[in-house]
């Protein structure tokens, strides 16, 4: 689970980002979902965005696919969305640490 400081500097890495993810009208397809793991597991922030012929809301698609890759929704911002997922073996993004609570 990320903390609002690790998702806010997650979310300004991801505003110099390209969109990598494009969701058309059909839909979130297996080959969508094969992207996505590729593409987490090379960058661990990725960006996507549902196109304006898909029926799905990005929100949704944002959701599916973290579920299907086991990544976490960063954010959702209209038609865009951010997924993140460490990558243990070589991780390439430091996010801010953990405060440690009493």
């Amino acid at each position: 689970m990320l903390t609002s400081k690790q998702r806010a500097y997650l979310k300004s890495l991801a505003s110099q980002a390209d969109t990598i993810l494009m969701v058309g009208k059909a839909g979130l397809t297996d080959e969508i979902i094969t992207q996505s793991r590729k593409a987490i597991e090379a960058r661990e922030l990725v960006k996507g965005k549902v196109l304006e012929t898909s029926s799905d809301s990005a929100k949704d698609v944002a959701i599916d696919i973290a579920d299907a890759i086991k990544a976490e929704v960063v954010q959702v911002i209209g038609s865009k969305f951010v997924l993140y997922k460490r990558n243990d073996k070589e991780p390439k993004i430091i996010l801010p640490k953990r405060k440690n609570r009493g």
